[in-house]
């Protein structure tokens, strides 16, 4: 049938769910739902489409936030094999409604609370019929004037093979949606849990990454593995130590951001005793931090590397290779996952370039394609086939002819034992094309730095020209609800202070 997703992971999947039965599935504010609790929000969604006469393979759209009725929904669409397509949460109504406006779709799925006025607006201008999910009963209902979808109207086809798309984290600009492919999804529980399965004894997997976007794979590996889940809405100090704490979580994947926080409040070691390590990833970071992290805790950190368009992992380490290159190593993301290919190649001629030298890192994925896809991440790898991050190409900042690539000035930086961390953009320029302007992250309790100081800072470090044009101080850098800086909303800070 037209727009039917394959089958292989969706049966096994769909199994997967239903072998929870009454056990616990999703632990969310306190509270663990079983498994037939979340298949029932699958069974009343399904139902719901069915009365709005939104044919069984049309795709849906999913307003996305970290709650219990949003997992059970993405649950039940990967279960019965329909197409959804995330819609960032995070944003005004009105900017919601625009998405709507532009995907089209036959019906829209959202929390109750998130049926403002021009969200519905733009459901019924689409011709959407829309369903508000909720804790308390009734769990799934038609939004009222939304109860149908609009026959005479054209909406989104099935997408064959399509079981998501989800959204990038938004660093740069408005999150971007990227296509998931059903048959990628076994790659991407791999490349999560490494294929490990649940017991009875093992501890929940703790997930609060958001599920509009990459950390939608860690649900979806728990739930294939059948593993408990215990989530977070978004993310805060208190509740992920005390989430570690009670269910004696045994590793965690974290945002470099993440680490930092857990050092500046000063957890207590005892809280964190459970865990065998951390996985950093989703960004630089800094050795001086990991050194500190694991001086403090006696918790070794390993670097991690992935992205949304590779639905998970590209590299990652075993305990064999740690036990062989553990300490030599130190800095690397680790080696390539048996399914990818990786090589680095000249940014200018596509040319692949020696062990050890830096450029552009592409990768071949067997499950999503035969082709080379680029990314624009800055990387070397050595001849033992490890791979060592060294920033973003997309970043660089072209200044009348000479290139500065922001994660360097960032590095020195945050060398200032007053800066906790910083982020460096490229400002538009008449004369030179672009300039570099930062904001650093001071530390709290200590003084702040001064403009000069830290340029100073940078001239004695680097060539003059990587020297930001203007550098302000702020209490916390502007981030995404992925705990990423928001480079857009940096560059704002510029125009803000030259203002």
């Amino acid at each position: 049938m037209v727009g039917q997703v394959p089958k292989g992971f969706t049966e096994r999947f769909a199994a997967a769910l239903a072998g929870y039965g009454d056990r616990p599935c999703i632990e969310f504010e306190g509270r663990w739902y079983s498994g037939d609790e979340v298949t029932a929000y699958r069974d009343g969604i399904a139902a719901a489409l069915r009365r709005a006469e939104v044919d069984d393979h049309a795709p849906v759209g999913l307003v996305v936030r970290n709650r219990l009725q949003h997992a059970a929904a993405i649950a039940g669409f990967l279960a019965t094999g329909r197409t959804v397509s995330m819609i960032y949460s995070f944003q005004a109504a009105e900017a919601i409604g625009d998405d709507i406006g532009r995907l089209g779709l036959a019906a829209v799925v959202a929390d109750a609370g998130d049926w403002a006025e021009p969200v519905r607006a733009a459901a019924s201008a689409a011709g959407s019929a829309g369903l508000a999910l909720s804790l308390a009963a009734p769990t799934v209902a038609p939004v009222p004037g939304l109860e149908r979808r609009d026959s005479a109207r054209r909406h989104a086809p099935p997408q064959d093979g399509v079981a998501l798309q989800i959204l990038t984290s938004g660093t740069t600009g408005p999150p971007k949606r990227h296509s998931i492919r059903t048959s990628v999804l076994e790659r991407t529980v791999f490349s999560v849990t490494a294929g490990e399965k649940s017991s009875p004894d093992a501890p929940p997997e703790l997930a609060y990454w958001q599920f509009g976007g990459i950390g939608v794979c860690q649900l979806i590996a728990g739930l294939y593995n059948g593993r408990r889940i215990a989530m977070l809405e978004r993310f805060s100090v208190e509740g992920w130590v005390d989430a570690v704490r009670r269910h004696r979580v045994v590793r965690a994947g974290v945002q470099p951001a993440v680490i930092r926080m857990l050092l500046d409040t000063d957890v207590a070691r005892r809280d964190l005793e459970s865990l065998q390590f951390l996985i950093s990833a989703s960004g630089p970071l800094d050795p001086e931090t990991r050194d500190e992290f694991e001086r403090r805790y006696r918790i070794p950190i390993r670097l991690a590397y992935g992205a949304t368009e590779f639905a998970g992992s590209l590299c990652a380490w075993t305990p064999e290779m740690l036990d062989e290159f553990g300490d030599s190593k130190r800095h690397s993301v680790g080696r390539a996952l048996p399914d990818t290919e990786l090589r680095i190649v000249d940014p200018d001629t596509g040319v692949q370039v020696p062990p050890g030298e830096q450029g552009l890192l592409e990768a071949k994925v067997a499950p999503i394609g035969p082709d080379w896809i680029r990314t624009t991440d800055l990387a070397s790898i050595d001849s033992d086939g490890f791979v060592t991050l060294h920033g973003r190409a997309d970043g660089a900042i072209n200044r009348g002819g000479f290139k500065i690539l922001p994660e360097t000035v960032r590095r020195v930086l945050v060398s200032h034992p007053s800066v906790r961390d910083a982020a460096v953009v490229g400002i538009d320029d008449v004369r030179l094309g672009q300039v570099p302007f930062a904001a650093v992250e001071s530390v709290p309790g200590l003084p702040a730095p001064s403009e000069e100081e830290l340029k100073t800072l940078v001239r004695q470090k680097l060539p003059v020209y990587n020297v930001p044009v203007s550098i302000r101080v702020v209490a916390e850098l502007p981030r995404t609800p992925a705990l990423k800086v928001s480079l857009r909303d940096v560059a704002a800070l510029h125009r803000v202070t030259a203002g």
